[in-house]
């Protein structure tokens, strides 16, 4: 795949839905707050999970679809349906996917919080979701039903649960009465002609709607000491792998008491330790490639078939910048936080602290293109460490076609950019309902350097120059932070979390 040049300015996003939004001033319980969420591959299913261990599932129904119902063909044809194009969700079901637990051998309590959702292979019309909070994975099956129920009761039923074996007797002496051999209870109402010898036998029942049902099918238990931060399936349908902090295990769909574990980066000694893995996932195309990532900005492209441990790595990808000036927060703000693989599989989408950085996996020394996030916090970087803002972990994602990225920041922005444009350039919104277009941040006028420029130094002149003018005030709401959101897979919609509430936009 060529990527394209095309402007991101050449999309003009727009508002689509909104969930979960509460009033200004309303208090916002942390249990309520957005943790997760992916698009289904197909983009008909949205699913989001929160830090109460509940995962919500969206279900696609667009305007358009509905308008069908009720207009006839030719009706059809002379409407516009040119401002009904994207996607339009509505709430199909919620279910409890994980519950606080207290881990007794280690007296720690491990919180219901879901990490990470990933939607698995659907065969049949079943929906299968993989979630998983610090130290357990659940796969999920989701299911419609149409139940039913009797209609009309017959006051006088052939059948009684508690005279089955009179119901058996009955057929041996001939009778043609239904029965049922299970001890429950199947209710008949009988229609009896007088003119006519036969007798006409059914059941009555009456469709009650559609229910959808979560079942939990496996659970992928005590295989990580630590926190899981990452679970990706594979393209093959039939296996998936789970990180966190020093290792990845590659698990069977199937076996829920067995997993391999495929790449440990525990030292003998703890005091040895220098990085720690923040993200895995594996290519979308070839089943033997899986790309992690590490907080000393790193990104390691591994061949299963190589080894069973995958000590080594077939490619890493390194910025070059790093060979510079350091300073006390030069790893930190270099960790990632997110990659994405985009559909064709040769481009890859990371975001640390400051930049969003696209690779071309063949290139392993610099990434085809930078997008800068964050430049205007580079003086204020001793005020995010103290409140340990500078340990927040943005997410990224990318459109279909891997022409344009986003990703969040502070205040509830949105940042979106296209491959092409400039590194200052993209779109800023803010999520909410009326999602104008920011100006970017801009620098403030040159200032007198303040004592902060003492742990600043090797960075650009351009950031020491971004100080403010005698103010220690951020120029952003560090409490309000998008970190969640995904791309439709096969249209310009986006998804993203803002606290508690969920928006759409659609371009």
């Amino acid at each position: 795949m060529t990527l394209s040049t095309e402007s991101s300015s050449s999309l003009q996003w727009k508002f689509s839905q909104a969930f979960g939004e509460r009033a200004p001033g309303e208090d916002v319980q942390d249990i309520d707050m957005i943790s997760a969420m992916e698009f289904e591959k197909s983009g008909d299913y949205l699913a989001v999970g929160d830090r109460g261990g509940r995962v919500v599932v969206f279900e696609r129904k667009d305007e358009k679809d509905s308008l069908n119902q009720w207009h006839s063909r030719n009706e059809l044809e002379q409407l516009d349906f040119t401002t009904m194009q994207h996607p339009v969700f509505h709430y199909k079901t919620e279910f409890q996917s994980h519950e606080p637990e207290f881990d007794y051998l280690r007296s720690l309590e491990i919180e219901e919080k879901i990490n990470k959702v990933t939607w698995c292979a659907t065969p049949n019309r079943s929906l299968f979701i993989l979630s998983t909070n610090d130290k357990t994975i659940k796969l999920w099956k989701v299911k419609d039903h149409k139940p039913k129920k009797v209609k009309e009761l017959n006051p006088n039923p052939f059948v009684h649960s508690e005279n089955v074996l009179l119901a058996e007797s009955s057929f041996v002496s001939g009778q043609d009465k239904p029965s049922v051999a299970n001890g429950y209870a199947l209710e008949w109402t009988e229609k009896i002609d007088n003119t006519s010898p036969s007798q006409d036998r059914h059941a009555k029942r009456a469709n009650i709607g559609e229910t959808v049902s979560a079942r939990c099918r496996k659970v992928y238990a005590h295989a990580h000491d630590y926190n899981i931060n990452s679970i990706s399936n594979n393209s093959d349908g039939e296996t998936f792998v789970s990180a966190d902090d020093l290792r990845i295990n590659l698990w069977n769909l199937e076996i829920s008491d067995q997993c391999f574990n495929i790449i440990d980066m525990k030292p003998s000694n703890m005091e040895d330790l220098t990085e720690v893995i923040t993200a895995a996932e594996f290519h979308p195309i070839h089943c033997n490639l899986l790309a992690y990532s590490s907080s000393r900005g790193f990104i390691r492209l591994v061949d299963l078939r190589q080894s069973a441990i995958c000590d080594h790595n077939a490619r890493i990808l390194q910025h070059g910048e790093s060979s510079g000036l350091k300073s006390f927060f030069t790893e930190i703000v270099s960790s990632i936080s997110d990659i994405k693989f985009a559909s064709d599989g040769r481009h890859l989408l990371s975001r640390d602290y400051m930049n969003l950085k696209l690779w071309d996996i063949r290139m392993e020394t610099s990434p085809v293109a930078i997008f800068k996030i964050h430049e205007h916090l580079h003086p204020k970087l001793c005020d995010l460490y103290n409140n340990d803002a500078i340990f927040d972990k943005f997410e990224c994602c990318l459109s279909g076609y891997g022409l344009h990225f986003a990703t969040g920041s502070y205040s509830n922005l949105l940042r979106i950019f296209s491959y092409g444009v400039g590194s200052e350039e993209g779109i800023t919104i803010e999520a909410s309902r009326n999602p104008n277009r920011k100006s970017h941040l801009q620098a403030a006028p040159k200032a007198r350097r303040s004592s902060i420029s003492n742990l600043t130094r090797g960075f650009s002149r351009q950031a020491n120059e971004n100080l403010s003018s005698g103010s220690n005030e951020l120029s952003c709401n560090l409490s309000s932070k998008l970190l969640h959101l995904a791309w439709h897979p096969t249209t310009n919609f986006i998804a993203c979390a803002a606290g508690n509430s969920l928006y759409m936009y659609y371009a």
